[in-house]
């Protein structure tokens, strides 16, 4: 279950500090503006595996419900389209600024997109043996400040909010290979 991150323990997840530095994460933001999300779960796989399905960005449609696509444009650099409120489209590229694998992607926009982010996702072998902490930070500035904010809430696209229905969603995926969703199958018979 993905979890709201308010204290550090001596081992915890770098990530997990109860006030990050949001300059650090490469954007300017207030943190009275919850501009920074950081979520953790504990997923029951091999960390390197998790690594490798998040590392390859043309993954992330598959569990991130905002997502439209990630086109990597080169090795560091991608292209990304997420759904925004009222059924319109932002874009941007970014590019990876630390890439240890098996154990840390941070990443962030480039100077010239539509919605500064930021964000480092780490994988670290769960302390009792039962898989993996994942652990995300995500550093962003809304576009139109607290108004933007308080549309994208309404229409639930908030980071904040998303970021921990993602995390659960790639537990699931990761654990069970499958999504469950409330849709019946396409070739389901729908009743008269």
């Amino acid at each position: 279950m993905a979890r709201d991150i308010t204290h550090t323990r001596g081992d915890a997840p770098p990530a997990t500090a109860k006030d990050p530095a949001v300059a650090s994460a490469g954007i300017a933001a207030d943190p009275d503006e919850n501009t920074l999300v950081a979520k953790t779960v504990t997923i029951n796989r091999d960390r390197r595996a998790l690594y490798a399905f998040w590392r390859d960005f043309r993954n992330l449609p598959l569990f991130m419900e905002n997502i439209e696509s990630v086109t990597v444009t080169d090795d560091q650099r991608s292209h990304w389209k997420v759904k925004a409120p009222a059924g319109t489209d932002v874009e941007w590229d970014s590019v990876i600024v630390e890439d240890i694998p098996g154990e840390v992607i941070e990443w962030r926009s480039v100077d010239d997109a539509s919605i500064k982010n930021s964000g480092r996702i780490e994988f670290r072998d769960s302390g009792n043996g039962r898989g993996t902490w994942v652990s995300a930070v995500i550093a962003y500035d809304p576009p139109a400040g607290k108004l933007g904010k308080a549309i994208a809430t309404l229409f639930g696209r908030e980071p904040k909010l998303q970021a921990r229905r993602d995390l659960r969603r790639f537990k699931q995926l990761m654990e069970t290979g499958e999504l469950a969703t409330s849709q019946p199958p396409a070739a389901a018979p729908r009743g008269d």
